[in-house]
């Protein structure tokens, strides 16, 4: 049964020198909830969805479509083994250490109902300079870029409360092809899929929408 293994927050942003924002608010920890998790406003106005969780630079982070983020003990334990170092829950930033479902073949658009929220996959996390400091990892960028395991970022679309334990169900996909993994490579290393990102519709944030804009208006000008 797919479930939430731990609900993780940060109550305070920490200042470090890496953060473009002066501070980052990345280590998260398990905390025993459950939370509200309710919907927020755009980008750069407002941050978490997560009752309780801080977040340092909202014009990167937070926001309707990055209210909350998950990512699969199933892939932070084959990190561990790869890196051969300890990962706690909560590590990679992540608001939800879920076990039993897949965020990397999951759907933009794709509802999954927990405790008595309802969340839509919007997209994947774009790894940066703070996560890879934060972990203390040389070259960690290109190696998650690599691997395309990136997690998911979800909008809420019905608040509720969120705790360790509660069960998820996936209750809606779309009938697109657009998973979160062809996301990422479409923004991070292959933009030659990026046009197929418009097949997923209004379920993609419109940052992305305008990224596909502006490449293809880029290569009919060339």
């Amino acid at each position: 049964m797919p479930v939430v293994l731990s609900l993780n927050v940060a109550r305070k942003t920490v200042p470090v020198g890496y953060a473009r924002a002066g501070a980052t608010g990345i280590g998260k920890r398990p905390v025993d909830g459950p939370l509200r998790i309710s919907p927020v406003g755009a980008k750069g106005s407002a941050g978490s969805g997560v009752e309780g969780d801080s977040i340092a630079d909202w014009t990167v982070h937070g926001g309707e479509h990055q209210a909350v983020y998950g990512y699969a003990r199933e892939d932070l334990d084959r990190w561990q083994s790869e890196l051969g170092v300890a990962l706690d829950n909560g590590q990679f930033g992540e608001n939800l250490t879920t076990q039993g479902v897949d965020h990397t073949n999951a759907l933009v658009g794709e509802q999954w109902r927990i405790g008595t929220a309802l969340l839509e996959v919007t997209g994947p996390r774009i790894p940066c300079r703070t996560f890879a400091e934060f972990l203390g990892q040389r070259g960690w960028v290109k190696r998650f870029t690599r691997e395309a395991r990136p997690g998911a970022y979800f909008r809420v679309l019905e608040a509720g409360l969120v705790g360790p334990g509660d069960e998820i169900t996936v209750v809606h996909r779309p009938g697109h092809d657009v998973t979160v993994e062809l996301v990422f490579r479409a923004i991070t290393t292959e933009a030659a899929l990026l046009p197929r990102l418009l097949a997923a519709g209004d379920a993609m944030p419109p940052d992305v929408i305008e990224l596909v804009h502006k490449r293809t208006v880029v290569e009919l000008d060339s």
